[in-house]
């Protein structure tokens, strides 16, 4: 009797799969153009970006003229920083400038997109006439406008000669510099910001309107109810760069009063206070504290302003 032989069972074999690395390093492989596309904005920020911020952050603790050695001290940039009465003078200046320009220009952008969006004909032409004053040099809008509010021949005080009204030497004292100055900023920014509030205006949905209409809604109520809700992101974009811009005001002040600040350094912004230390007296080391300063101040104002419209948001 013969015996029937059995074959061995098969042993089974786990498929391994490539390891982590592996798949990692054919990700890459598979992906290097992209990355090769996207490497020059990275080295340009790192070149033009990231190392001065670096190096202004180790400058701010060192002593440094801009061609001796570089001397340690710790805080005491920082120190002088806050005994400095002219960092306070100039941090009450942005301030005042800051609201002088800033309130105003939202305002008329905003009253002035409502008009635009309601307009039939030449809308285009309206656009880009609102935009125009962006688009101009700083530095030539300083000129006009230094020339406008100029005592002798300025066209402000021609206008109140013409009233009899007695003339003013706006440029010569502390609160007609600051309106010289908020008024060129108004101009200069009025018609960006209404074309951003026109933007948000045609996203929001017509359908809300007819609905308000049907419920007898007024203008006024339909404005106040549906219009100012809706552009509450739009508004906050435009007041949180609009304070960017408000802290970094420097070419109209040193255009049209001079790098001094002007009688009584009521000109003088803290942008402006930086750039004397830094390139009129050539102290590095502080001028770097007063740059990190203005940082800090943008930091604090823009979380201000977000955390001012989020609540009202949730609150609604």
């Amino acid at each position: 009797m013969t015996g029937t032989a059995t074959a061995p069972a098969a042993t089974a074999v786990p498929l391994t799969g490539p390891s982590s690395g592996q798949r990692h390093r054919r990700r890459v492989r598979s992906y290097w153009r992209f990355y090769l596309a996207l490497s020059p904005f990275y080295v340009l920020f790192a070149v033009f970006g990231l190392y001065p911020m670096l190096s202004t952050i180790v400058l701010a603790f060192q002593r440094w003229d801009g061609l001796g050695a570089r001397r340690f001290t710790g805080l005491e940039n920082f120190r002088f920083l806050i005994e400095d009465p002219t960092f306070w003078l100039a941090l009450t200046n942005t301030v005042v400038l800051f609201l002088m320009s800033t309130v105003p220009t939202l305002v008329i952008a905003l009253v002035l997109a409502v008009m635009l969006q309601s307009a039939v004909r030449f809308t285009s032409v309206y656009r880009i006439g609102y935009f125009i004053p962006n688009v101009t040099s700083l530095v030539a809008m300083a000129i006009f406008f230094g020339s406008v509010f100029s005592t002798n021949f300025g066209l402000v005080n021609a206008m109140l000669r013409s009233l009899g009204i007695p003339e003013q030497d706006w440029l010569g004292q502390p609160w007609g510099i600051k309106i010289a100055i908020s008024t060129m900023i108004v101009w200069q920014w009025v018609g960006y910001n209404t074309l951003i509030y026109l933007a948000g205006l045609q996203a929001i949905p017509r359908d809300q309107y007819e609905a308000a209409k049907v419920d007898g809604a007024g203008t006024v109520r339909t404005f106040f109810s549906i219009t100012l809700p809706q552009l509450r992101p739009v508004i906050l974009f435009t007041v949180v760069i609009s304070t960017i811009g408000g802290l970094q005001t420097f070419t109209e002040p040193q255009v049209m009063v001079g790098n001094s600040g002007g009688t009584g350094q009521s000109g003088m912004t803290v942008v402006l206070f930086f750039y004397r230390a830094a390139f009129l007296d050539n102290d590095y080391g502080y001028a770097a504290a007063i740059a990190l300063s203005i940082f800090a101040l943008v930091l604090l104002f823009t979380a201000i302003n977000w955390r001012i419209f989020r609540g009202r948001g949730e609150d609604r």
